[in-house]
């Protein structure tokens, strides 16, 4: 252990470090504001506050709000007011305790404190605030029975709730997201028609009756002049297939009128420009069984007409695009080879600049005023995200970091690149993350975590799969980007797609094989572990070679004809694996029960009971079947928590048990089961 103790080195202490997480300009551009989440004082859950950062990074950051239930989802109004979002109990009302909904409160530019400005049966989500003229536009649920009537749907909640009923009619595919049920109620955007100076918006106007499930997962912005709203939406097509397309939507009026749609792809994350002519968004051809989507940015006139690809020679997957002031760009970002970019796309010539050439992985880009910065939260490996400055037009620069409200916490170790090449010829690339002392006397055992995704890097920082906790234990954590990974390339994702037993299983252990040949890694000392579709790969591992100590699967794909049918997006998986019974090929090659009688490695299984990604069933069917082999296992699970763990009580029973099964099977220590599980 280094002479240096870390937060990391005690997991209460890990909890303990702040968290910061969106960011907000204000209309002048005097002003940032972070979101940022602390442990609760009885420890048992997070909440949230909104803090002050300066753009000029001349001042330190500074708290501007403190309640029990915690703040979200800050947004300004012209006059720099500040809108957020709050479960807190308003004093005008007899509201108060866990029945509070969450509701809309204004915070005044001048400072003073905050009231509640709006107030709803059901609560609110998102809020979204046109720059020019400040009209509102929230996002809500409303039971599907109740029209736009708030009074209506208060009184439907209030019979719910009185007769004690749970039950939910579905009359569409969808029923579940994550670990959410969709249902009784569903999202609508409603439109704020009147906002009196000193007293509560009650005079709403709903622009989306009988929405359905056309908002879940999906982006919405609202232009400067607060005259439309341009709204990615969901469409049921046959066979329980779904389609993404944009819509405009008239404040005014009501009226949906269609601007982005084909029977060939997707759309996503609409951003109107600031000059009202034109909307932004995210493409990708619709996944197919040969061939996985391949985003782009497209931008087309409000009045409609053929989208023109944005970036039609970048061969990166762009995403969040952001408009300049003067309508004349977009800002993106993307991965790039385990790292992030920022990138600036003049709109007339398609003239692409990147901003950035660092480790970092950047988001919630926000551009001054005046068209000069562009703020953003940075993150790496080794970095939790923190606030930013950069030029908006200088190529490969490094950000002027600003005073944020977090610090930087000390790390157990240091971060380093292993490369090796494939056998088919692609390099491959992944993170090392070291204890302090390892080396050629002291070499650190080895643990291969793989992420989830697949389509993702393991690029940035991870408050829940952190590696740091695991290189306070002595551990070498290997963190690889196989073949699906994103910032490779379409091709490099293309090798893996529907076959997620090859390329990725054999560009994981080329990576494995190339980590081993280090001097200040024990090749005699191994584990294997991840989550999602690192829980697939870790099942896949176990039963295609005992080369590891010990496996950690959590939430990961079992039996995947049964995972198809049961997972909250099976049109999406259908479409790179096929129907079981009509193209059942796939699923007999790269389904990892198939091969348990083939695993010897001891094996820890998790899961959430609320995952709805990858259903519970999964996990139970592992575990039957390893039990049925004999295989030395263990089941760590949860009823309450969903793909990820997010109580922080069940994190640190997460990381315990994890850590005490790896420290029996791969340092030998006696078996020492956690005192709270």
């Amino acid at each position: 252990m280094p002479d240096e103790v870390t937060p990391f080195h005690d997991l209460d202490a890990f909890l303990d470090l702040p968290r910061v997480s969106g960011l907000v300009l204000s209309p002048d551009g005097s002003r940032l504001v972070a979101s940022v989440t602390v442990l609760s004082a009885d420890r048992k859950n997070y909440v949230g506050s909104l803090w002050q950062v300066d753009p000029a990074g001349e001042r330190p950051a500074r708290r501007l709000t403190r309640s029990e239930k915690g703040e979200s989802s800050p947004v300004f109004l012209p006059d720099g007011s500040l809108l957020f979002v709050s479960r807190r109990p308003d004093p005008d009302t007899a509201d108060s305790g866990d029945d509070v909904e969450a509701g809309v409160w204004l915070l005044p530019a001048d400072g003073g404190d905050p009231r509640q400005v709006l107030g709803r049966p059901g609560g609110v989500g998102d809020v979204a605030v046109a720059r020019d003229s400040g009209r509102v536009v929230v996002s809500a649920p409303v039971l599907t029975g109740a029209g736009s009537a708030d009074g209506r749907d208060a009184e439907l909640r209030r019979q719910r709730k009185d007769r004690n009923v749970s039950a939910v009619l579905h009359t569409s595919p969808r029923i579940r997201f994550w670990d959410q049920d969709l249902g009784p109620d569903e999202t609508h955007l409603l439109a704020v028609t009147e906002r009196p100076a000193d007293g509560r918006w009650t005079r709403l106007r709903d622009l989306t009756p009988g929405a359905g499930h056309g908002l879940v997962d999906r982006s919405t912005d609202l232009a400067a002049a607060g005259d439309v709203v341009a709204a990615a939406w969901n469409v049921d097509e046959p066979r329980g297939e779904l389609r993404g397309q944009v819509r405009l939507i008239d404040v005014e009026t009501g009226e949906h009128r269609v601007l982005l749609d084909s029977p060939d792809h997707d759309f996503d994350s609409p951003v109107l420009s600031p000059d009202g002519r034109w909307v932004v968004a995210e493409r990708a051809a619709r996944p197919a069984y040969d061939e996985p989507p391949d985003p782009t940015l497209v931008i087309v006139p409000v009045e409609g007409g053929e989208p023109r690809d944005l970036l039609p020679d970048l061969d990166r997957f762009p995403h969040t695009p952001v408009w300049s002031p003067d309508s004349a760009a977009v800002f993106t970002t993307y991965d790039d080879l385990g790292r992030g970019r920022v990138a600036r796309v003049d709109v007339e010539s398609g003239a692409v600049t990147v901003l950035t050439a660092d480790d970092g992985v950047y988001s919630s880009l926000c551009v001054s005023p005046d068209g000069r910065y562009v703020y953003a939260l940075r993150a790496t490996v080794a970095e939790p995200p923190a606030p930013v400055r950069l030029d908006a037009a200088e190529k490969d620069q490094r950000p002027r970091e600003l005073p944020g409200p977090a610090p930087r916490p000390a790390l157990p170790g240091t971060l380093t690149e292993v490369f090796t090449t494939a056998d088919d010829g692609l390099a491959l690339r992944g993170w090392l993350a070291l204890p302090a002392g390892a080396g050629e006397t002291a070499p650190a055992p080895l643990l291969l975590w793989v992420h989830g995704g697949p389509q993702s890097s393991w690029n940035q920082w991870q408050w829940r799969w952190n590696p740091w906790l695991m290189v306070a234990r002595g551990y070498a954590v290997l963190l690889p980007d196989p073949a699906l990974s994103t910032g490779y390339g379409i091709e490099f994702h293309r090798r893996g797609w529907g076959r997620w037993g090859e390329r990725p299983y054999t560009d994981l252990m080329s990576v494995t094989d190339a980590t081993l040949a280090r001097p200040d890694v024990d090749q005699t000392r191994t584990a294997a572990m991840g989550g999602s579709f690192g829980g697939y790969m870790a099942n896949w591992i176990a039963t295609h070679t005992d080369r590891f100590d010990a496996i950690v699967t959590h939430a990961g794909l079992w039996a995947l004809d049964q995972f198809g049918a049961t997972t909250d997006l099976p049109s999406y998986w259908r479409a790179q694996f096929g129907d079981p019974l009509a193209k059942p090929a796939r699923y007999a090659d790269y389904s990892p029960h198939t091969g348990v009688a083939s695993i010897t490695t001891p094996m820890l299984v998790i899961h959430g009971d609320r995952d709805y990604r990858v259903p519970i069933g999964e996990a139970l069917r592992l575990w039957s079947d390893l039990a049925r082999h004999d295989v030395p296992a263990q089941f760590l699970y949860f009823p309450d928590e969903n793909h990820w763990v997010l109580s922080p009580g069940n994190v640190v029973a997460w990381y315990e048990t994890v850590l005490a099964f790896l420290a029996h099977h791969v340092l030998g220590e006696n078996w020492a089961r956690p005192a709270r599980v």
